[in-house]
């Protein structure tokens, strides 16, 4: 039974994650922050399947510490702060987390086993201000906030211990995924919890920001698939991962909103509290690297996924009401 190590787990992304490894037969180890408050809502369901640690990506001493414990075959790394807009506000706190606590967990698996893979959560934010498009591994990066700027960091520092020591370490430059377990803050569930709340006589509208920013959305339950086989393959790299289409969030907001029967411009308020202070306009993803060596491609289409995530909210809204 190989073991694998997910930080994060209680994400959006390391609750699919866990979901798919434990169906491959793992053993997986979720670390979490020591916390009065650690929510488990999006592992629940699997919580008695696997093992929960305590880790922080702030202290390498405990990562040293779970890596010698549970000796992982495999690392995820998918910790970090991964809102854009409050990446603004805890620029300190960001770079730490989601750029140095990357070089932390590194050190940790160079010192207690080189031969553990790793992969870490790269992100479509790292191309900002985009060059071209679309964007494929060989794109420059130019981020726009201090969250893309992190995640560069921890890009190229999985990198240089790839070329440096000869880990095995990968990353997943994965473009926007959704699902019905993302977090209220995030824009598609902003708009898909509207859209239930406003059906429901619970609301009257829905305060955005930019409608007419575009991005590459896809279902997290396909990413992480993608996540695992690059972990598979026999030599480590660096992949693309997205639908290669792009969206707008009006477009967003159209299909949400015409789901259950009502027209979003009668709802929707653009509001500049909302806007970003460096926006990123155009999110489009060439993943034909994945696609061609990792076999893999998503499931999920655009419509789909946003009509699934308004069922959710509606379905949850409404089995609260009746509480």
């Amino acid at each position: 039974m190989p073991t694998a190590l997910v930080t994060g787990v209680t994400g959006q992304d390391g609750s699919y994650l866990a979901e798919l490894l434990l169906g491959k037969g793992y053993q997986v180890v979720g670390m979490v922050r020591r916390s009065s408050t650690v929510t488990f809502e999006r592992i629940q369901h699997i919580q008695d399947d696997l093992i929960i640690v305590q880790g922080d990506l702030h202290d390498q001493s405990s990562l040293v510490s779970i890596l010698e414990e549970h000796k992982p075959d495999e690392v995820y790394n998918l910790a970090a702060q991964s809102f854009v807009p409050t990446s603004w506000s805890q620029a300190v706190l960001t770079g730490e987390v989601t750029a140095m606590g990357v070089t932390r967990m590194l050190e940790a698996i160079r010192l207690v086993d080189p031969k553990i893979r790793f992969y870490q959560a790269s992100s479509s934010e790292m191309f900002g201000k985009v060059v071209e498009a679309p964007q494929r591994e060989s794109t420059p990066f130019y981020p726009r906030s201090p969250y893309g700027v992190a995640k560069v960091y921890g890009h190229w520092i999985t990198v240089n211990y790839r070329e440096s020591y000869g880990l095995f370490s990968t990353s997943g430059i994965l473009f926007n995924h959704e699902s019905p377990r993302r977090g209220l803050e995030f824009v598609t569930r902003k708009i898909s919890h509207g859209v239930a709340r406003i059906k429901q006589g619970l609301a009257e509208e829905l305060r955005l920001g930019n409608l007419d920013a575009r991005r590459d959305w896809g279902f997290a339950g396909d990413y992480v698939e993608a996540m695992w086989l690059m972990l598979q393959a026999e030599t480590p790299g660096d992949f693309v991962v997205g639908t290669g289409e792009t969206h707008s969030v009006r477009e967003f907001c159209e299909i949400a909103f015409g789901h259950v029967g009502l027209d979003y411009q009668k709802y929707v308020v653009q509001d500049p509290r909302f806007y970003r202070p460096a926006e990123v306009d155009l999110l489009i993803s060439d993943p034909a690297r994945a696609r061609s060596m990792l076999k893999w491609q998503p499931k999920v289409g655009f419509r789909q996924l946003v009509e699934m995530m308004v069922d959710a909210d509606v379905t949850r809204i409404g089995d609260t009401s009746r509480v």
